[in-house]
């Protein structure tokens, strides 16, 4: 599997058509420049601490406060659908009871 992409600003914006959507990027003023250009308006972008996944954006988004109002919302569900993503990548062992004879137990022992 690729390597996932690293970005250092993250924020969301919305659309003229009024939806709220989470943005990532690399450069915050490139970035603005294009949103503004495209007509979104309540652009609230932010540098990250250091290069992140998306995940792991979404995650810091809303430990610096991004919760509220359509902002939060478009940062929960796209937190959402990230983890649903990365759990799918997961692999889920089930542990079976180990049952062992007295035979099988002095042939270890031997």
């Amino acid at each position: 599997m690729a390597a996932e992409k690293l970005f250092t600003v993250a924020g969301t914006a919305k659309n003229p058509n009024g939806t709220v959507k989470a943005r990532f990027a690399n450069d915050l003023v490139a970035r603005i420049k294009i949103l503004n250009k495209a007509g979104c308006t309540d652009i609230n972008l932010i540098e990250l601490p250091r290069a992140m996944t998306k995940l792991e954006a979404l995650q810091h988004l809303q430990t610096v406060g991004i919760t509220e109002g359509d902002a939060g919302y478009a940062v929960a569900n796209k937190l959402a659908e990230k983890t649903k993503i990365a759990k799918k990548g997961e692999v889920r062992v089930k542990a079976s009871k180990a049952t062992a004879s007295a035979k099988s137990a002095d042939k270890v022992a031997a």
